[in-house]
């Protein structure tokens, strides 16, 4: 039995002085999503964004989505509970990384006038759950956004900024497009998630091996989480956790939850590391 321990960061900006605001509209670019192979000038390559479109692709593929949904489900309900502790309404919103629309689902449109839905699967965009809120759905990376400045009102992402490989831009980008009283609302994988995991193949691996390499993705430390905010331009932050466990019977029901999971969380966990830790 294994714990999955995922540690999620929420934060939002306060209302600051007010100045004209721009039409909404498109900035002068000719996608929202970057070329195969593209990257922001000052970021190292961890991830493989072009890859990773696939497999959000293929994970949207699947017969069964909603299976293997539960967690994104759950965040997607409590990010939309914050957006409810916000007393006001938000004629413009936008979801960064929305995959299938798990947080637009549990908004009303009386909170929510319209929702952009932004991803860099065109899978997920294509399967978008149902919702009573007006939305328009944009094929967009979380590094490149394609909307001009002073645009929304709402921004909101849920377990999708883990995967960019210049987080601070991205959170630049977020800030860019929010208006000057604008909110955002986040959530995203803490530096402990699968802690103990990470632990049991370094160690599996280390006394099979003489030495181990990394099979779990690297995750932001909530502690650096306030001073990337502020880098990218928010004044007044709140950044909080969440512990959510869950249990597996065995090690291969917790790789096959981790097969359909991981083109949205763990890209490099095969089968082999499996029978390395059960055999060590």
């Amino acid at each position: 039995m294994l714990r999955l321990t995922r540690l999620l960061p929420w934060w939002w900006p306060p209302p600051a002085a007010a100045f004209p605001v721009k039409n909404l509209g498109l900035r002068k670019v000719a996608s929202g999503v970057s070329s195969p192979g593209s990257a922001s000038p000052r970021a190292l390559n961890i991830f493989d964004r072009d890859l990773k479109r696939k497999q959000k692709n293929w994970a949207a593929r699947q017969p069964e989505p909603m299976k293997f949904d539960y967690l994104k489900e759950e965040v997607g309900s409590r990010i939309a509970d914050r957006v409810y502790d916000v007393a006001r309404d938000f004629p413009l919103a936008l979801d960064v990384g929305c995959g299938r629309g798990y947080i637009a689902q549990h908004l009303n449109k009386e909170t929510v006038g319209k929702f952009f839905q932004t991803d860099i699967a065109e899978n997920a965009l294509k399967n978008i759950l149902e919702t009573e809120i007006p939305t328009v759905s944009v094929l967009a990376d979380e590094e490149f956004l394609p909307f001009r400045e002073n645009t929304f009102d709402l921004v909101v992402s849920s377990l999708s900024l883990h995967w960019v490989n210049d987080l601070p831009r991205a959170l630049e980008q977020i800030h860019y497009v929010l208006k000057p009283d604008g909110v955002f609302i986040g959530a995203m994988f803490g530096g402990d998630t699968l802690y103990e995991l990470r632990c049991s193949l370094q160690l599996a691996e280390t006394e099979r091996e003489g030495g181990f390499s990394p099979h779990i993705s690297p995750f932001t430390a909530v502690s650096d989480l306030g001073h990337l905010l502020g880098r990218a331009g928010f004044t007044t932050l709140t950044v909080d956790t969440d512990e959510i466990q869950v249990n597996y019977p065995g090690m291969f029901e917790l790789m096959e939850d981790l097969q359909e999971k991981s083109p949205e969380c763990w890209p490099n966990f095969t089968k082999q590391d499996a029978y390395q830790l059960m055999n060590a």
